[in-house]
């Protein structure tokens, strides 16, 4: 206790900035977590939470003996696994190609332009990708016309849509995962590259010895925190951007749109908090098996 009184008293300052959001996360994070209880439990709003009837794994059972549980995790699973390593490539080759510019100014401007989708929400990018997509006025459309292609009714042909998803999340989110790795790469001693330079080595060579070995750190972080949340989704790409399609249900289904509809539509507020719990708990696993991998390998570069 008095090692905490002599923290506090050296450290006020910073823990007072630090209240908000402890009381933020408190409130959001730690106190939600006694909703688990509703996964057991068939709820009914008149009888309260500890008033309804307790099922047991019902929920969970009626979960996983549907086709549901497999759609929504398959496509939670592989979209992530692919988001993660397109960002991963694509935001570490951006920050070093921005990194490598000698117009500074240039780098600044591509880098304003890159980070600029990132603050656009993704309702706004549904009607984008809407006046693009749309069957009878959309500028896709009006392209295979004008080639005496067939047209295509784009909301509800699944073939393209994994595609088109993979794009969009990579157009919205590449500046500001590119931004993280340019953060770690202005770090790097601009001796390391003149000693390299005296010694003949090319600008790949640089970039291989130097450049990415900096950004290892940085890299595994990303990357573990990422796969910590390999079963989580943006609500909005997979809700907003195909426009709530039924016929494209089997390839934008995820675990979060599947949470939000079985509340919305079925009302089954037990039903949800199940497929909550069971989304929470693989998340858990991933990220301690993933942290557990990396330790293993390099204990300096795990998260904790």
């Amino acid at each position: 206790m008095k090692n905490f009184a002599a923290e506090f008293r050296k450290n006020g300052v910073l823990t007072l900035l630090a209240v908000p959001a402890l009381i933020l996360m408190v409130l959001f994070r730690y106190l939600p977590i006694g909703g688990i209880i509703l996964a057991f439990k068939r709820f009914s709003i008149p009888k309260g939470i500890f008033g309804s009837p307790w099922i047991g794994f019902n929920n969970f059972k009626f979960l996983f003996l549907t086709k549901d549980a497999f759609i929504i995790t398959r496509n939670t699973l592989c979209y992530n696994v692919v988001f993660i390593v397109l960002n991963l490539i694509c935001a570490v080759t951006l920050a070093i190609a921005l990194n490598e510019l000698l117009n500074k100014k240039a780098a600044k401007i591509y880098q304003t332009v890159f980070m600029a989708p990132y603050f656009l929400s993704w309702v706004a990018i549904s009607f984008i990708a809407f006046a693009f997509l749309n069957k009878d006025g959309g500028l896709l459309n009006m392209l295979l016309r004008k080639t005496g292609a067939a047209e295509i009714s784009w909301y509800s042909e699944t073939a393209y849509w994994p595609l088109i998803i993979i794009i969009a999340q990579l157009w919205k989110n590449l500046g500001y995962a590119t931004v993280m790795y340019l953060s770690s790469l202005v770090n790097i001693p601009q001796e390391l590259y003149e000693a390299a330079l005296v010694d003949g080595a090319t600008k790949w060579q640089q970039i291989c010895k130097i450049t990415l070995p900096a950004l290892r750190p940085m890299m595994i972080i990303l990357t573990i925190i990422a796969i910590g949340r390999i079963f989580y989704s943006d609500f909005g790409l997979f809700y907003q951007l195909p426009r709530n399609s039924g016929p494209l249900f089997d390839v934008t289904n995820v675990i979060d749109t599947y949470v939000y509809r079985t509340l919305k539509d079925l009302n089954d507020i037990g039903m949800a908090a199940a497929a909550n719990l069971y989304q929470s708990l693989l998340g858990f696993l991933m990220i301690m098996g993933s942290n557990a991998i990396i330790k293993k390998i390099d204990s300096d570069s795990a998260l904790f």
